[in-house]
């Protein structure tokens, strides 16, 4: 206990609440599992139903069939379309293969989705931000596609131009950067001066929460290490938002076995979250990781309480024993509903 002796930094661990999973994500899961459940393997599920690695090899060993496209599912089959929603051509893709379709689409996906819609109706031009290619800006993007025109970030606005500047609005993809999307909608109005945004934030308040509790931790973290998978959006945004927030260091890694011992090379305090599709199991695999080179020391760094849930997909909450067969023989996976 002599006072002389210089002891090392103490090795701490800033933990994230909230992080993991969000209700969108719990909901595309569990729906999956009951599917399997009630009508047996395999279920196909269009594209992975929510953009993490170890969810989706789990699912596949438990019987889902993860396929790119709806032709790639046999006809007659029940085909779960996921967490960030379709486009209206491939609900008619489906139709067409007398496919029994569950809508895992994430409710807040859907709110946008319907925004698009209205706005289309009244014909403004819709300036939808988010990233090219994105699975959910694709589905976004099909519900309008003579309306929308993707920006695809700030510097993304010189090129977008409108057929009348008093008929603009934006809406968002949901798993952006709040202070990138802001930036965009501020460089919008600069150009489009009556541009007007949607009714409520398209940006997810899981998203919100997640970037919110990083910023909190980041100016304290020497490292900062995101849980997630590269094709996650929402968790490659974080990983972003932690370096500008003042992190000396920020990684991702699906698993703890990726993390690089040399980044905790003069490192005495960690900042860990994890992407919203992603379950805790994988934190705690890397807390332990952490833990066996000596970062004991958890402490919780809270943001925000969570509390929304949302219900199964309204296929799934009929009695499903009794419209399996009825769902296997329907022409549109509605024949005998009501």
């Amino acid at each position: 206990m002599g006072g002389m002796t210089a002891t090392p930094p103490a090795r701490r661990v800033l933990l994230a609440a909230p992080r993991g999973y969000c209700a969108g994500v719990d909901r595309a899961v569990i729906a999956v599992e009951k599917a399997i459940e009630q009508y047996g393997a395999p279920i196909y599920v269009r594209h992975e139903i929510v953009h993490n690695k170890y969810v989706v090899q789990t699912l596949e060993r438990k019987g889902a069939i993860f396929v790119d496209a709806t032709a790639e599912v046999p006809e007659g089959s029940i085909v779960m379309f996921s967490a960030h929603g379709v486009s209206p051509v491939v609900h008619q893709e489906a139709a067409e293969r007398r496919l029994a379709t569950i809508d895992a689409t994430c409710p807040l996906v859907t709110k946008v989705h319907k925004e698009a819609v209205r706005f289309a109706n009244e014909d403004y031009d819709i300036l939808l931000i988010g990233h090219e290619g994105h699975e959910e800006v694709i589905g976004t993007s099909g519900e309008a596609p003579d309306h929308i025109t993707l920006v695809d970030g700030p510097e993304d606005v010189a090129n977008v131009s409108v057929r009348d500047e008093s008929k603009v609005v934006w809406l968002s993809q949901t798993t952006l950067s709040v202070d990138e999307t802001m930036e965009t909608v501020d460089k919008l109005k600069e150009k489009f001066p009556q541009l007007i945004s949607p009714p409520s934030d398209d940006i997810c308040y899981a998203t919100q929460n997640r970037q919110i509790a990083v910023k909190e931790m980041s100016a304290e973290a020497d490292l900062v290490i995101v849980v997630g998978s590269k094709n996650s959006s929402n968790s490659v945004r974080l990983v972003e938002v932690a370096l500008g927030a003042g992190a000396r260091d920020a990684h991702l890694v699906d698993f703890a076995e990726e993390i690089d011992e040399a980044w905790l090379e003069g490192v005495s305090t960690v900042g860990l979250t994890s992407g919203a599709s992603v379950p805790d199991i994988l934190v705690e695999g890397v807390l332990e990781w952490l833990s066996k080179r000596g970062f004991e020391d958890v402490e919780l760094v809270k943001s925000a309480e969570e509390s929304i849930t949302f219900s199964l997909p309204k296929e799934l909450r009929r009695d499903l024993r009794t419209e399996a067969a009825e769902l296997m023989a329907a022409r549109g996976g509605d024949a005998a509903a009501g």
